[in-house]
């Protein structure tokens, strides 16, 4: 993953690294389609690989278009997971394993995939899943030690989750809301132009 870091120099690492449950806020000079101004969550990080999400990129597909049985359901947005396995549905949500079994854990109230089946019916027995389930088409993934050398290489600052806003995230807004709650020192990187050459 490359990056333009040629006037980054007064922001330095804040000396997070990444944990199961982190955020992932990219770098501004980012240009990567998937990565470019967004927000990732971990769901899972050892020593091996690392898996997340694309929280704030919409596809503009609905999960209600798959599935002819959710198609008179709320409409369910599906949202730009990453660049590995773009075929295959995923979703994290906050509703734990004894609504969803087989769901995993991730940090505090979030819980990555589990039973689909089970939450198809959970939905067609009237319960809202708004700022509950966040559905994704792939997923981002970083083999033994990548992501740790994107990180020095300030490709990425490293935060903690905040559940509601987790599953609520969406747009570039997102990534400017992230990084504010880091403070003024990456003020540098909100305000840096998308387009450096239209400045």
């Amino acid at each position: 993953m490359k990056s333009d870091r040629n006037v980054f120099n007064k922001i330095t690492n804040n000396k997070l690294y990444p944990s199961q449950g982190s955020l992932l806020i990219s770098e501004p000079f980012l240009r990567d389609v998937y990565f470019q101004r967004s927000v990732v969550l971990l769901v899972e990080h050892n020593s091996k690989s690392s898996m997340g999400f694309v929280l704030n990129k919409k596809t503009g597909l609905f999960v209600n278009t798959f599935f002819p049985e959710l198609k008179k359901c709320h409409l369910m947005p599906i949202y730009l997971g990453g660049p590995v396995s773009t075929n295959r549905l995923f979703f994290i949500h906050s509703l734990g394993d004894t609504i969803i079994p087989d769901a995993l854990p991730v940090g505090g109230k979030l819980f990555f995939d589990g039973d689909f089946g089970t939450l198809k019916k959970y939905i067609l027995n009237d319960h809202s899943i708004e700022g509950k389930v966040k559905f994704f088409l792939g997923y981002s993934g970083w083999t033994e030690g990548q992501l740790e050398r994107e990180i020095d290489g300030y490709s990425w600052a490293v935060s903690n989750t905040n559940c509601e806003s987790v599953l609520l995230a969406k747009g570039e807004s997102y990534w400017k809301t992230s990084l504010a709650r880091m403070g003024q020192h990456y003020r540098t990187w909100i305000n840096y132009p998308k387009d450096p050459l239209m400045n």
